[in-house]
């Protein structure tokens, strides 16, 4: 990896307080990245800020709100001039069964995962556009295949990876670089705080986190696609036979995942 390609480069990155923003803010600050931080947390960005070696705004931003992410943007621009990356990478998810959830859980993985990445991406594009930049979403294997237990989680990453495809095409001819990244299980604590029917969140994960790819591999990797100007990656070995199974068996892939999902401890499927 070229040790210089981010040397200076402006760098915003959501849910960057937590999991895979986290570990890329520092491999990016590593590099001599010029970094925006967002999340909902701003003191935990704030210990952060003091930790990097590089220069970083650490900018409370709930995506959701489309006045936030316009002034995340704003705020980026005042202090560094431009944006070269932007990486999408706040979400939330949820585990409970359609016909018991509120509706209240679908909209908020909506406005978080989807809405979060558009509102972002609007207002960062003039600046990437004049810049050649990169567009990160960061999705999931649950955007190419509907996970049971996960519909708002799943609708709202089908949401993203049509968007930003559609964002690609658009932008063909004019240097922009769109990646949609899915990294697979990881070790995170997305699945701590993801939501259960009520809204509430489960407060545990039903997964060994152990035995799943850091958070720090991830970043690693993300960092080699927005190099080489990848328009997808998808990560594990797992999540690359479920998407090419898919397009082929899907009858078959909806039955191991049915399956897998059951034998989650505590499963809504059970």
């Amino acid at each position: 990896m070229k040790q210089s390609f981010l040397k200076d480069k402006i760098v915003v990155i959501t849910g960057a307080s937590s999991g895979i923003g986290l570990a890329c803010a520092r491999l990016f600050a590593a590099h001599g990245a010029k970094l925006a931080l967002a999340a909902r947390s701003l003191d935990k960005l704030q210990l952060l800020q003091q930790e990097l070696p590089s220069e970083v705004l650490a900018i409370q931003t709930d995506v959701s709100k489309e006045d936030d992410c316009r002034k995340l943007i704003e705020h980026t621009v005042k202090a560094f001039g431009g944006i070269d990356i932007l990486v999408n990478n706040a979400g939330i998810s949820m585990r409970a069964l359609f016909k018991e959830l509120d509706l209240k859980v679908l909209h908020q993985l909506m406005d978080v995962n989807f809405w979060g990445c558009v509102y972002c991406t609007k207002y960062a594009l003039p600046y990437l556009l004049e810049r050649k930049g990169s567009v990160v979403g960061v999705t999931s294997i649950a955007g190419y295949k509907g996970l049971p237990a996960r519909t708002g989680y799943s609708a709202s990453k089908f949401a993203m990876n049509g968007f930003l495809d559609t964002l690609r095409t658009e932008h063909l001819y004019d240097g922009l670089h769109v990646m949609t990244f899915a990294p697979g299980f990881t070790a995170s604590n997305v699945r701590f705080a993801a939501l259960t029917a009520d809204g509430s969140p489960q407060g545990e994960s039903p997964r060994d986190e152990n035995t799943m790819m850091s958070a720090e591999c991830v970043a690693k990797h993300m960092l080699r696609g927005i190099l080489k100007r990848r328009d997808q990656m998808i990560l594990t070995p797992i999540g690359k036979a479920s998407v090419l199974v898919n397009k082929f068996f899907p009858k078959l892939v909806s039955r191991v995942e049915y399956r897998i999902m059951k034998a989650e401890p505590d499963s809504p499927l059970s």
